[in-house]
């Protein structure tokens, strides 16, 4: 019986591929054994990396902010890695640099369309960080 064994530990493995769960992979993208650049949950794992991304995210996600808006609302940021960080997500396409009118110019970042799309992603790493830190709480016994 040992092709009987190899046959339904073969349909096993098959029906634990997660290609047969249509909310996690609901298109050809994900169907991939590695990571790629066109793979959706790595586009957006890409928007969020970095430090101190999600949190200009999240300071962008009140509204419109200048430079040194941001650099107060996240004080211990250097002025280069906020350069840096808006940069890259300006590249990304979920930012906006906006060149206000008048003199001395002014800036402004706020998100775009797709920027305003990572607030549940946001809101969802929140919470199961939060969870996933309760469950390496020591508890008291």
């Amino acid at each position: 019986m040992v092709g009987t064994h190899g046959t339904s530990e073969a349909k096993r493995l098959d029906g634990h591929q997660t290609e047969t769960d249509a909310e996690l992979i609901p298109d050809a993208r994900g169907r991939t054994d590695k990571p790629e650049p066109t793979c959706p949950v790595e586009v957006a794992l890409a928007a969020i990396s970095g430090r101190w991304a999600t949190l200009v995210l999240r300071e962008l996600m009140h509204g419109p902010c200048s430079f040194g808006e941001l650099r107060a609302r996240l004080p211990t940021l250097t002025a280069k890695v906020l350069t840096d960080r808006l940069g890259e997500l300006v590249a990304q396409g979920l930012v906006a640099k906006d060149r206000l009118p008048g003199f001395p110019v002014r800036t402004s970042y706020r998100l775009t369309d797709a920027g305003m799309e990572l607030r549940p992603l946001l809101i969802t790493l929140y919470s199961t960080g939060s969870r996933v830190l309760a469950a390496l709480a020591p508890r008291d016994e």
